[in-house]
């Protein structure tokens, strides 16, 4: 198959594909744009953001400013008075966020109530805990990831995208990004829903913390040099950005879905497509995807325009494009 052939596949059956980067053995061998987008625009890659957040962590934990993902939470902020009655916050650590085994008391992602807050991280920290204790239950969210960006910006002094832009995206010529807040209810819609490409920028709450479970806007270059990233064990061009060990302990299956997912498995905020062949996946919203197969040493960076529900995208990659 030519690669005009594949243009046309992925008009008919992925239309809402805006850019594919693809490597093999750290060689570019793939790199096209639908949609009206050009090679350098961002696109919202939704909850990819999360498992970029876990590369900033373990970048924090190799420069010593986070001790352990067994901390506890409330370790990070000392001043958060807990409500009355709560004793299973005291309990809760930062692996639990990191594995969605974060015991919550609500039943949905509490959108309004954290997102119209002044402060994101503690209103966040309002609805961890429950009469329940700690059940170790697996249960998706992506608001109340806010409070692992929130303790970025307490044990490094700087807000996430600063953080980021100094530790990881400009070691891997990724664009400086800039924050972004949006003033209203209907700002942030559009911000989540538009499918016009965007800057490169990271949504923030109102003390400039940038969002766990989303946000990020990225090109699918920069996914793939993530990926890439990953793929060479923390090392890109030869220098070492994130520590071999974090790399390894993100990808260790923590649990097993269920068909919800995919059957898929879950390390810390990555999802694990085939642990014997080093299959695994930051996977978004819209089919946004890094795709990252150790065995046969391929990566691939897919962004789309905001579509719900697309749940094929790792098919589509392993049909057409990691063979």
């Amino acid at each position: 198959m030519n690669k005009e052939e594949f243009h046309n596949i992925v008009i008919e059956q992925q239309p809402n594909i805006c850019q594919i980067v693809c490597y093999k053995d750290n060689k570019n061998i793939y790199s096209d744009v639908w949609n009206n987008y050009k090679e350098n625009d961002a696109v919202h890659i939704m909850s990819v953001t999360k498992s970029i957040v876990s590369l900033l962590v373990g970048i924090c934990i190799d420069k010593d400013l986070i001790k352990s993902i067994d901390d506890k939470i409330l370790d990070y902020f000392p001043n958060y008075k807990v409500k009355r009655g709560e004793k299973t916050i005291f309990n809760v650590t930062i692996k639990h966020l990191m594995t969605m085994k974060t015991p919550l008391k609500c039943k949905y992602d509490p959108w309004v109530k954290v997102c119209s807050s002044d402060d994101w991280t503690i209103a966040s920290l309002d609805f961890i805990g429950g009469r329940k204790g700690i059940t170790n239950e697996f249960k998706y969210n992506t608001v109340c990831l806010h409070v692992l960006t929130g303790i970025i910006a307490k044990v490094s002094n700087m807000t996430p995208v600063e953080f980021a832009n100094i530790y990881l995206f400009e070691p891997l010529g990724i664009v400086k990004h800039k924050h972004y807040l949006a003033e209203t209810a209907e700002e942030h819609k559009a911000f989540t829903m538009s499918k016009a490409p965007k800057e490169h920028i990271w949504f923030e709450d109102p003390q400039g913390v940038g969002t766990a479970g989303y946000g990020l806007c990225m090109s699918a270059s920069d996914l793939a040099k993530i990926g890439l990233l990953c793929l060479n064990n923390g090392k890109y061009n030869g220098r070492q950005i994130v520590s071999e060990k974090w790399i390894k302990e993100m990808v260790e299956v923590t649990h097993t879905a269920d068909e919800q997912f995919r059957n898929m498995s879950y390390g810390l905020l990555w999802w694990i497509i085939d642990s014997k062949k080093g299959i695994y996946a930051a996977i978004g919203n819209s089919g946004n995807i890094i795709y990252i197969n150790n065995s046969n040493n391929f990566v691939c960076g897919i962004t789309g325009y905001f579509k719900p529900t697309i749940f094929d995208r790792v098919d589509f990659i392993l049909k057409y494009l990691d063979k």
